[in-house]
């Protein structure tokens, strides 16, 4: 079951508390205060790791709790320090203080961690509060309480090239062609139901990711449909593909399918329809006259939009479009690195 967003309680442990107590040794007249401090208690860890793939644990334990930090005692003993609770998420989380809508952390790199509830701090011991007027102090403090909040959790993939289309576009049929991924395929529409990320390889040593989401249908930035629901994994995205059937067979006018589409994606968020994309026509296989295919061509060429007419299941048009995609993919790294 893919999971993409959770809501979990954390509560970070309370400090332990600092003691109160005096040095009691034969033959030493005068033992002074030796109350040690109390220790930290645990802090709440959220870490990425690249071996989940889904938030579908943490909607099974909602709930973490830290441990509290040991009590002082005599002989300037400190107590025990909590250990922390780490909670390994996706790569690609971002984590946000459920009530207050704030981000507190993204989650874009493997290995890296945040802390979302910080654990309480330990109290002084009486030993700290001696002084040249006060050498008998009974004054000690007790363990600072550990922090405790909702956080909302969700996953974004992190994928170079975002796959949009219409249901059966053939968008999953399309991942299965150029890479290794193995997404259902099948003749009715919805057959994606998750996301699917593939790895498309070219020019010998070079690669690059692809996120496929389930399918848009007009009226889904109003929550019509599957696709509004994970359009969110491709806000990482650096390129988009619009994929439009041209068969003979399709329902759809390609360049209203195409125009949809976009009206779509900036309802949901405009940032999306200013990202670079191409369009690609899919199923040439089977475009009967081609007058479909005819019409979208043309509607590019006027507007200046890189088109390309594919088919995944003869491989017609393929080897054109991915090495494109990946010189698009390379330049525009670059350019990020450039600019960090």
């Amino acid at each position: 079951m893919f999971v993409d967003q959770v809501r979990i309680f954390v509560k970070a442990g309370a400090g332990g508390d600092g003691a109160c107590s005096f040095r009691r040794e034969k033959y030493v007249p005068r033992g002074g205060p030796d109350g040690g401090d109390g220790g930290h208690g645990g802090n709440i860890i959220v870490a990425a790791s690249r071996q989940l793939t889904t938030l579908l644990d943490l909607r099974y334990q909602q709930h973490y709790t830290a441990k509290s930090g040991g009590r002082g005692e005599g002989s300037n003993r400190h107590g025990k320090t909590a250990p922390d609770v780490v909670i390994k998420v996706p790569v690609g989380t971002i984590v946000y203080d459920d009530e207050t809508g704030q981000q507190l952390t993204d989650l874009t790199q493997d290995g890296q961690s945040h802390v979302v509830a910080l654990g309480g701090r330990g109290g002084r011991g009486n030993s700290h509060f001696a002084t040249s007027t006060n050498r008998v102090p009974t004054h000690f403090e007790h363990g600072t309480p550990g922090e405790e909040r909702w956080l909302r959790l969700e996953l974004k993939l992190l994928a170079d090239v975002g796959l949009v289309g219409f249901p059966n576009a053939g968008k999953s049929t399309f991942v299965a062609a150029v890479s290794a991924a193995r997404p259902k395929i099948a003749d009715y529409p919805f057959t994606t139901l998750t996301p699917n990320l593939g790895v498309v390889s070219w020019d010998d040593d070079r690669s690059f990711v692809i996120a496929d989401i389930p399918g848009l249908i007009e009226g889904a930035h109003e929550g019509k449909g599957l696709g509004f629901q994970f359009l969110r994994h491709i806000e990482r995205t650096l390129f988009l593909l619009h994929l439009i059937d041209i068969s003979e067979w399709a329902g759809e006018d390609p360049i209203m399918s195409f125009e949809v589409m976009r009206k779509e994606l900036e309802a949901y968020n405009a940032a999306l329809v200013r990202k670079p994309f191409a369009v690609v026509g899919t199923k040439v296989d089977i475009k009967g006259d081609g007058t479909r295919l005819a019409a979208l061509r043309a509607y590019c060429r006027g507007r200046q939009i890189r088109f390309f007419p594919v088919s995944a299941v003869t491989r017609e048009g393929l080897t054109g479009l991915i090495q494109f995609v990946g010189k698009q993919i390379d330049t525009m790294r670059m350019r990020c690195e450039t600019s960090s």
